[in-house]
């Protein structure tokens, strides 16, 4: 089923450029957590535990220059190599260009999220106050917000 899912995402890519970046990242990704649900939802590529895309795990976005690979709640995940840039209050993307090569610490990021998806679960708005709470510190989002 997911080798059905990742084939339709591809014949969709805007970019054929990307596809190698994808079916890297969706190889790491599967390697990392065999039992990920795959489904395309708002033409993004996702990853969710149980069926859950309502708080899915991660995802690949393909777009015109590059490829983002989205966790859908990444201010919770360290970030070693500092790759992660902000997204919305929560979400946190790794971008890899069509010319690079995936990382190996996709991985460890993968699996730092699939670890800490019931952490994320248990306080979902108490995650999103302190993250949004620390952007307006850090000046990059109004109190509030």
């Amino acid at each position: 089923m997911s080798d059905a899912v990742l084939e339709e995402y591809i014949a969709t890519l805007v970019d054929p450029r990307g596809e190698r970046v994808v079916r890297e990242l969706d190889r790491v990704i599967m390697r990392t957590h065999p039992d990920f649900d795959l489904a395309i939802k708002y033409k993004i590529l996702m990853y969710a535990l149980d069926g859950d895309f309502h708080t899915w795990v991660c995802s690949i976005n393909a777009g015109r220059r590059k490829v983002a690979l989205h966790f859908l709640y990444g201010v919770l995940l360290d970030d070693p190599k500092k790759v992660l840039r902000g997204g919305s209050s929560v979400l946190m993307t790794w971008d890899i260009g069509f010319d690079e090569e995936v990382d190996a610490a996709v991985a460890a990021y993968v699996a730092e999220a699939v670890r800490r998806n019931p952490e994320y679960l248990a306080d979902r708005e108490g995650v999103l106050g302190r993250s949004r709470d620390a952007a307006a510190k850090a000046g990059r989002r109004p109190a509030g917000a």
